[in-house]
């Protein structure tokens, strides 16, 4: 463990600091994300025809390797934190535009026309019930959506000590350092699971009416325990 958190010089921060500048590079895109995405799911569920075509211009985007964003990028944002984040916010927003249409499209008609007889107008019904409706959707893109981004913020390492942790990879090879690379790598998976983890934590809280792990064992041991009753007494 002699060196792990002996950060070099060169990168002008601390191992907390690191984490903070991880956390900030990866989780403001996947926000600029989401708020891109909730008006632009609302326009391909309000009008079908959209969602086609915004699928496929979002799925090729996706495709791009974040590295050649990067190198477009750099002539007009420079080697800033700017340059790493427009692509992530834009990879969120891939993520997100088809899980927020999918949640939103899964809430049944009954409850759209429930809500429209007691005057609800379309902005106020996507807001006050169809996005509800919609949050373990949502969540899960948002899931993927974090994950994702946390890895690939390492990416900006290349443009400049901009990939934050991952600026620890190149330091490793640089310095003949294993340790960083150890670091960064462990470092990275940790923060990952966490924000993973408090997602989850969101999506209970916000649902309470969604079965949880576990609720339906009790009810399946009683039937199991009082099948030998039921037997005998048929027996009787």
């Amino acid at each position: 463990m002699n060196g792990f958190f002996d950060i070099p010089s060169d990168l002008d921060n601390t191992y907390f600091g690191l984490i903070g500048l991880h956390l900030r590079e990866a989780l403001l895109p996947v926000l600029a994300g989401l708020l891109l995405a909730l008006p632009v799911a609302q326009l391909c569920v309000r009008f079908r025809w959209l969602y086609p075509p915004v699928l496929g211009v979002t799925t090729v985007f996706y495709a791009i390797p974040s590295l050649a964003v990067f190198v477009v990028l750099i002539d007009y944002t420079g080697q800033t934190e700017l340059t790493v984040m427009i692509p992530l916010a834009v990879y969120s927003l891939v993520v997100l535009v088809p899980a927020i249409v999918d949640g939103v499209r899964s809430v049944p008609e009954e409850t759209l026309a429930a809500s429209t007889a007691m005057g609800f107008g379309p902005v106020r019904r996507y807001l006050q019930v169809q996005l509800p409706i919609a949050v373990p959707a949502i969540l899960a893109g948002l899931r993927v959506a974090v994950s994702a981004s946390i890895s690939l913020v390492s990416v900006g390492a290349l443009i400049g000590n901009q990939g934050a942790l991952g600026n620890l990879l190149a330091d490793a090879q640089k310095y003949g350092r294993p340790e960083l690379a150890v670091n960064s790598v462990l470092t990275t998976a940790v923060l990952a699971i966490l924000c993973d983890a408090a997602l989850v934590l969101v999506r209970n809280l916000l649902t309470p009416w969604m079965p949880r792990g576990g609720t339906r064992r009790p009810k399946a041991a009683a039937v199991r325990q009082g099948r030998p009753e039921t037997e005998k007494a048929a027996a009787r």
